[in-house]
């Protein structure tokens, strides 16, 4: 962690509803001016969408049934650790962009499922903002977490993530039912062993809960509105934490547990604006105060002016005429 250079991490599995969530803090960003080094996490995949499927058929072939984009195989960890420590240590750092779709595809000039090129963040950035499945990561060759600031973690209910994904592969994507279901079951060791782990570490935790049935997620029409839902918000540490405030402000929610608050769905998006601001503010400010001291404390110290020379005094005691032209 750096308060020079701070660094917010949301970390939620495929369909948990963190690109979502980002959207809230991109608004927030915008209302204070805050300029923020967006990452996406699937840029950090090692290989592209072609190259995994190649991937997937060798790693089928040796006995892998268990390959996944959610383990530490099919990622770049160790160059993601090094963005973030870089990133701390002096507000820079190299990423690249995955694209997802032909709206992307339309937009980088590439195909759906490559990369673009490295390029280095731009410079004089207030923090560095991840949104992807590792941002909260510790393991015995990397600890992501160590690095982050702010940890937030997005964790609906397994059925209704299963939901989330499902309609979004199948819809936005155009995958197939049966490929999305084998990708959820190829990709559950993984999911046990590095995605769950990672909401221990999590200052805050996000958990929608639908309030209609969801007991096959695989036939459901629709996602669960947020009208059709609760949102549990649980906090590492509740210490400074106003939740009179909160229950005033955000009607029908309640106090589940000392650290526990429950909010209808519809008004997550304000109750991470009352939650976040502050925070978001209060990280920035102390970050570019430290900014300009180190700044300053840098700068090379301002030349002293030299003394008017004045011109020389003749024996009579006065001065020196300049000649005249002639």
């Amino acid at each position: 962690m750096s308060a020079k250079h701070p660094i917010i991490a949301i970390t939620g599995s495929s369909g948990a509803g963190t690109s979502s969530i980002m959207k809230t803090f991109e608004k927030i960003y915008r209302r204070e001016g805050v300029r923020a080094a967006l990452i996406d996490g699937d840029a950090f995949h090692r290989y592209d969408r072609y190259a995994m499927g190649d991937a997937m058929e060798r790693a089928a072939r040796e006995g892998k049934t268990n390959f996944s984009h959610f383990g530490p195989e099919a990622n770049l960890l160790q160059e993601l650790e090094t963005l973030f420590r870089t990133y701390g240590e002096s507000g820079r750092g190299r990423t690249r962009r995955y694209i997802h779709d032909p709206r992307e595809a339309a937009l980088f000039g590439q195909a759906p499922g490559t990369f673009t090129e490295w390029e280095d963040i731009p410079h004089g950035t207030d923090m560095m903002f991840y949104e992807g499945l590792h941002g909260a990561l510790r393991t015995d060759h990397v600890d992501i977490a160590s690095h982050v600031d702010l940890r937030i973690g997005v964790v609906p209910v397994i059925n209704l993530e299963w939901i989330q994904k499902l309609h979004r592969d199948r819809h936005d994507r155009g995958y197939p039912a049966d490929l999305v279901m084998e990708t959820i079951l190829r990709r559950m060791h993984d999911y046990v062993h590095f995605i769950c782990p990672q909401f221990s570490y999590t200052h805050i935790n996000f958990q929608r809960v639908p309030t209609v049935d969801t007991s096959n997620p695989f036939v459901a029409r629709d996602i669960p509105s947020p009208d059709e839902s609760m949102v549990v918000i649980r906090f590492a540490n509740p210490r400074g934490v106003d939740f009179p405030h909160l229950l005033r402000m955000l009607h029908g929610s309640f106090m589940s547990r000392a650290n526990t608050i429950v909010v209808p769905g519809g008004k997550l998006e304000l109750a991470m604006q009352f939650i976040f601001t502050p925070r978001i503010i209060k990280l920035v400010e102390e970050g570019r105060r430290l900014r300009a001291e180190s700044a300053a404390h840098e700068a090379p110290p301002a030349l002293e002016r030299a003394p008017d020379r004045k011109p020389p005094r003749t024996a009579g005691g006065g001065r020196r005429k300049a000649p005249r032209a002639t």
